[in-house]
């Protein structure tokens, strides 16, 4: 009887669910308008807390997903590097107040251009998120994929507290995304001035940070990266390309280029001054200024591209150590062996030699017992056993 109600219970569901999909079906007759859905989108979190320490905020400020409220002069810009949101607030706690705009961008690629961008010279190192630079109470800051901009009127050692504090607040990022770009790690270390190192994503940034080449030679369009920077010599120009077939048709764009320029003469030839290239796969090095012949070709040979290779998964047992492994447990059976052949040899010579030397000194000879030599098969009374065949 149980087996049989569950049976007729289970045969009474079915026809519910059978009778709501044909009412479903005829709510959804043809020609009837679309049922509207509606989506739950969950805003952002705010890129500028309520309060930092003390201050608070005086209002929302600009705040955005696009670069509609962006200043104009900067737009093009940050455009080119991959703005994603910005936020601009006031905070004020009495007589103090604290200008701050923080820029979120797709990558840290695009920050770290739009920091270089933003870094005037003159402005002193701090140590604060990945880079940081100060000028008086005017601060610029790096932190990840964010871009902050602060005018601090409260001194130095609440510039730091509240600093770490809107740095905990930024929003992280993960993977690729949080990467820094590898073109800006292949300058030289020495030599260079720290202010003239310019990382560009774009024609708009490459222009405003001193770029001598122009745009359509570059190749923008191709998703190239450029970093410049002065020495005492001249300026060092190094370009990156996804391939180095992209790479070696402009570079010998810009060969040609600059060939016109040289052959043309005048302020051009004062301002280009030695021009040395050289491709290496993807990348392309260039000087350009007042640098002896000598110089320049030492300065472009000695930059390479180093291919790096990143995994996110434990690496297996290197090879080299498996072989370095069964070498040493051959090695020590190997010297076992020698050592047990040696002690046998030893035992050998001192029982059997140490034998005979006894037989010597009792008057007999070192080896002649009978039983030593042969087998007796004799059998007893001194008869020879006897096959069947005897």
């Amino acid at each position: 009887m149980l087996g049989r109600g569950l049976r007729l219970s289970a045969m009474a569901a079915g026809i519910f669910v059978c009778a709501a999909m044909q009412s479903g079906l005829r709510a959804q007759a043809p020609g009837a308008p679309p049922v509207a859905k509606t989506m739950l989108v969950e805003p952002p979190a705010p890129l500028l807390p309520a309060t930092l320490g003390k201050l608070k905020r005086a209002a929302d400020g600009d705040v955005g997903d696009g670069l509609g409220q962006v200043d104009a002069a900067d737009a093009a810009v940050l455009n080119e590097d991959g703005l994603k949101r910005f936020a601009r607030s006031e905070y004020i706690d009495g007589g103090q107040h604290v200008d701050v705009t923080v820029y979120k961008f797709v990558d840290a690629s695009g920050a770290i251009s739009a920091y270089d961008y933003f870094r005037k010279p003159g402005m002193r190192a701090e140590k604060l998120g990945d880079d940081s630079v100060r000028n008086g109470d005017e601060l610029l800051m790096r932190s990840g994929v964010n871009v902050v901009r602060a005018d601090f009127k409260a001194g130095g050692a609440a510039m730091t507290a509240l600093t770490n504090e809107l740095i905990e607040h930024l929003p992280k990022v993960g993977g690729p995304a949080a990467l820094n770009p590898l073109l800006p790690s292949l300058l030289p270390a020495k030599g260079f001035d720290g202010d003239s190192v310019k990382y560009a994503l774009g024609p708009a940034g490459y222009a405003a940070m001193g770029g001598v080449l122009p745009a359509d030679v570059v190749g923008f369009d191709k998703s190239a990266e450029v970093v410049t920077a002065r020495s005492k010599s001249g300026l060092l120009t190094l370009l990156l390309y996804p391939t180095p077939e992209i790479a070696g048709e402009h570079l010998r764009a810009i060969q040609s280029l600059m060939n016109q320029r040289v052959a043309a003469g005048g302020s051009d030839q004062l301002t280009l001054g030695t021009v040395m290239m050289r491709r290496e796969g993807p990348l392309v090095v260039l000087t350009t200024g007042v640098w002896t012949a000598t110089d320049a070709k030492k300065m472009v040979d000695g930059i390479h591209l180093n291919s790096e290779v990143s995994f996110d998964k434990p690496m297996p047992v290197e090879f080299h150590a498996e072989v370095k492994k069964t070498y040493s447990l051959l090695e020590s059976v190997v010297i076992f062996c020698g050592f047990s052949a040696v002690a046998m040899l030893v035992l050998g010579l001192f029982f059997g030699g140490g034998r005979a030397l006894i037989r010597v000194m009792q008057g007999k000879p070192a080896a002649s017992e009978p039983e030593f030599l042969h087998i007796d098969l004799s059998g007893p009374g001194g008869k020879r056993l006897r096959g069947p065949e005897a």
